[in-house]
């Protein structure tokens, strides 16, 4: 191998290198990120709440990257907050709630996705009858969950109109594959109970 050659692959080398760690960096800013969002939106909603925030239902919808309410299924230990926005930018620190579906104070079908690595790991072992909990500053609603789904990313018919106030959580599917996924996971859950914003009390 020639001087030439050898510098060569030396540079590429250090090129592979560089991108490397810059690969690594990208990825340790995302990880700190959604935490510290979390926390801080989380802790900015509880106390809108227990300061008795202006509950009347707003016309306009919310901006995008805004918090929406925060999503709670106990029984798998998934616990986040809700921001508005399907954009990568959301879903790399709130779960998102795609604009073009119902908000959770309106009826009809509320859709909500998540990174199947992150926040929507739990759904994996999500099972019918278990509760779901939306808070919002327009009021707290129950749901339970009817059914569970792989299907196509171009099914688009999981988002469309529905009788009653439906749930429906989207990720990627399989949990454990690498890279692009290529089916989705749904989960439908259905209202059971609704409490109004100003009846909410801190525990």
């Amino acid at each position: 191998m020639s001087a030439d050659t050898r510098r060569r692959w030396l540079w590429i080398e250090r090129g592979l290198l560089g991108v490397g760690m810059a690969c690594t960096m990208w990825w340790g800013l995302a990880s700190l990120s959604a935490p510290r969002f979390q926390r801080q939106q989380r802790a900015h909603f509880e106390e809108m709440r227990m300061a008795g925030a202006v509950s009347t239902i707003d016309a306009a919808p919310p901006p995008i990257g805004s918090v929406v309410g925060t999503l709670d299924i106990p029984r798998v230990g998934l616990s986040a907050v809700i921001a508005e926005g399907d954009g990568e930018a959301t879903l790399r620190v709130a779960v998102g709630h795609l604009p073009d579906t119902a908000l959770p104070w309106h009826d009809g079908n509320s859709a909500l996705a998540g990174h199947r690595d992150t926040f929507f790991r739990p759904l994996q072992h999500i099972l019918v009858g278990d509760e779901v909990r939306v808070s919002t500053r327009h009021g707290d609603f129950r749901y339970q969950v009817r059914e569970t789904r792989v299907v196509s990313p171009n099914e688009l018919w999981v988002l469309g109109p529905t009788d009653r106030p439906t749930l429906t959580l989207i990720t990627c599917f399989p949990f454990t594959s690498i890279g692009k996924a290529p089916r989705r996971f749904i989960v439908k859950a259905e209202r059971t109970a609704t409490a109004e914003a100003n009846e909410v009390r801190p525990s």
